[in-house]
């Protein structure tokens, strides 16, 4: 598999409850550092259900992007990269509570020095079951270059809302996953989306998952009962759950539990894939 998208050092920081707009001082109840970035997680749990996967992503120059490299290296993840422009290497500081609220902070947002070319996509491509792209713009370009190669595209659309332009490209992926957080007609969206061809698998955190077919038949899944450590990377783990189940030849009900069972895996455990993810 082929994952396409960001990977960043992240600092976790869970607190009591967010702190209101004003100055202050907060104590954590706890702390730690750990991989992050979107497609980190999916590759970290991909890896961890059996997938071979290569990620494409932009890491800096500096001891924080050798640490990420290596930590995704040790998890079975073969990274390919391209150094970013700044040479500092993506990072977020992510202010949890427990009750799953989550302000995440991009200390870093690096930019690729250099934009991945076709003849990457003809390299990379030609030994790829799936290419999966995710919300940034170095991946942008292969969502079209997948579809032309023939290799079945997805993407994350996160808490899409319908309009946002930047999440256009991906749109026209053949798979899409996204969250109902921000879409009221979350249904009559992905119902459209599987009139033109794509399938369709809308989350809901706690209140599972649901799925619609090519004839507009829905399916929906309850989620799995889990302590929660941590909620960071839980919708990147379903993903990555859903996908390996769905390849395997799961029917849509099967698959959707077997995302909610990968994603109860990360919200288990301190990490993005619940205790792999550390960063070294």
């Amino acid at each position: 598999m082929l994952v396409v998208g960001p990977a960043s050092a992240n600092e976790i920081i869970h607190l009591a409850a967010l702190p209101p707009p004003q100055s202050g001082t907060h104590f954590a109840e706890r702390a730690w550092s750990t991989l992050g970035g979107t497609s980190a997680g999916k590759a970290l749990n991909l890896v961890s259900l059996g997938a071979e996967v290569t990620l494409l992503t932009v890491l800096g120059a500096d001891r924080t992007g050798a640490r990420v490299r290596d930590s995704l290296t040790a998890a079975g993840v073969r990274v390919v990269s391209r150094p970013s422009r700044s040479g500092a290497c993506e990072r977020h500081v992510n202010l949890m509570t427990d009750a799953g609220e989550r302000v995440s902070i991009y200390t870093h947002l690096p930019e690729p020095l250099e934009p991945w070319r076709r003849s990457d996509a003809e390299q990379h491509l030609s030994a790829a079951d799936v290419v999966v792209t995710d919300l940034s713009d170095h991946a942008r370009s292969w969502v079209g270059w997948g579809q032309e190669a023939g290799v079945p595209v997805w993407a994350d659309l996160h808490d899409y809302d319908g309009v946002s332009a930047f999440h256009a490209d991906f749109t026209r992926a053949d798979h899409l996953q996204l969250s109902s957080v921000r879409m009221p007609d979350w249904r009559g969206w992905a119902t459209r989306a599987a009139e033109r061809g794509a399938s369709v698998v809308v989350t809901h955190g706690a209140d599972g998952s649901s799925a619609v077919d090519a004839d507009g038949r829905w399916t929906d899944v309850a989620g799995e009962p889990v302590d929660v450590v941590d909620t960071n990377g839980a919708g990147d783990a379903f993903f990555a759950g859903f996908l390996v189940a769905r390849l395997a030849g799961g029917d849509l009900t099967a698959s959707l539990e077997a995302g909610a069972r990968q994603a109860a895996v990360c919200l288990g455990g301190p990490h993005l894939a619940g205790r792999v993810g550390e960063l070294f």
